[in-house]
Formats: structure tokens, C-alpha cells, sequence
């Protein structure tokens, strides 16, 4: 007739552990050390939360986007992926506004950067999914590095030795504010 006594206190000790009766409950997620204690023969092992060091603040807290907020705004391009990835979903489109929380203009500077590392190939992990069987018609190009517009859909054919005299879109007007990795000034028309 022990059975029930013992099947009794093990029932109150989950539900009192699981409801949180013996003081406040630890946190759900948080890094946990494994800790031993031998004390005779018994062998007590029990896992005790390690404090987090307290994240940074930003150098602007008022600032109303991640980007404001960091002092990042004139100080990112198209390469740079690791920034651009935290914006985008796993097949490379753009997350919303209301996700990232970015102001409009931010928004649209991201939008582009994404863009033009798509274009130049920087981002191969983040591609739509292609229908089972599509076979493309043509290769395709790295479109970015190579003569055409941001904006265009077909490459400048036939332009024979005048390409270099007739200004072509080059970049994006959004970013002319944006870092320069050159000491050039930034020509939107090469």
C-alpha cells in the first residue's frame, strides 16, 4: 500500500515544479552550466542559469529605425551581406517594413543594396525556389558588374565605339550618400 503514497508525492512534486509554487520560476531560455555536487554518495547534478552580460545601448536609443538607431545610416553598400541578410527572407525578397522595423527611406536604401548584391551575386544562398524541371533558356549573367542599368531588363547591344562617349545608368541615386570605397566622386552615368 506504499505505491500510492509514492506515486501521490512525485505527482505533487512535478505539478509544485511545473506550476512554479516553490518561488519564482527560472526563465525559459537562458544558458545553463552543468553543475555536480557529490556530497557522501550521493551525486546531486542540477543546471544553474548564467547571468547574460547586459547588451550594448546604441549610440542613438531615439533614433526610430535599426539603422538610425546604430548610426549606420551613410555607412553601408551592396556588399555588405552580412546587414542586407538581416532585412531579407530565405528566398531573397525583402521583408516588410512593419518586420524590420526600418524607416521608409532606409527601407527603399536597403531595397536597392538588396538588389544590386542579388545582381552582382553576392547573396547565392538566397534564391527563389525554380519549378521541378525548368531548364533556363539563356545563362545567367552577372548583371550588375557588367554595362547595364539597375533598372533595365536587357543588356545595350550595339552601341560599337560610342558606348564610352553616351552616358549609361550606373548604381542607384538613393545610395549617392552612401559609403564610397573609392576616393572618387560617386558618376550615377558612366
Amino acid at each position: 500500500m506504499a505505491a500510492p503514497s509514492v506515486l501521490g508525492a512525485g505527482l505533487r512534486r512535478l505539478f509544485a515544479g511545473l506550476l512554479g509554487s516553490r518561488g519564482a520560476a527560472p526563465p525559459a531560455r537562458a544558458l545553463r552550466e552543468v553543475v555536480e555536487v557529490t556530497e557522501g554518495n550521493t551525486t546531486t547534478i542540477e543546471g544553474r542559469i548564467i547571468e547574460d552580460a547586459a547588451t550594448p545601448t546604441p549610440p542613438n536609443p531615439s533614433g526610430q529605425c535599426p539603422i538610425c538607431r546604430w548610426n549606420l545610416k551613410h555607412k553601408y553598400d551592396y556588399v555588405d551581406v552580412l546587414l542586407l541578410s538581416q532585412f531579407i527572407r530565405s528566398d531573397g525578397g525583402m521583408l516588410p517594413r512593419r518586420i524590420t522595423g526600418l524607416c521608409l527611406e532606409e527601407h527603399k536604401k536597403i531595397a536597392v543594396c538588396v538588389q544590386m548584391a542579388h545582381r552582382a551575386g553576392l547573396l547565392p544562398d538566397h534564391r527563389p525556389p525554380l519549378p521541378e524541371g525548368h531548364v533556363p533558356k539563356k545563362p545567367k549573367l552577372n548583371r550588375y558588374l557588367t554595362r547595364w542599368s539597375v533598372k533595365s531588363a536587357k543588356p545595350i547591344w550595339k552601341r560599337g565605339p560610342k558606348w564610352c562617349k553616351k552616358p549609361m545608368p550606373v548604381g542607384h541615386p538613393l545610395l549617392k550618400d552612401n559609403i564610397k570605397y573609392t576616393h572618387k566622386p560617386l558618376y550615377l552615368n558612366h
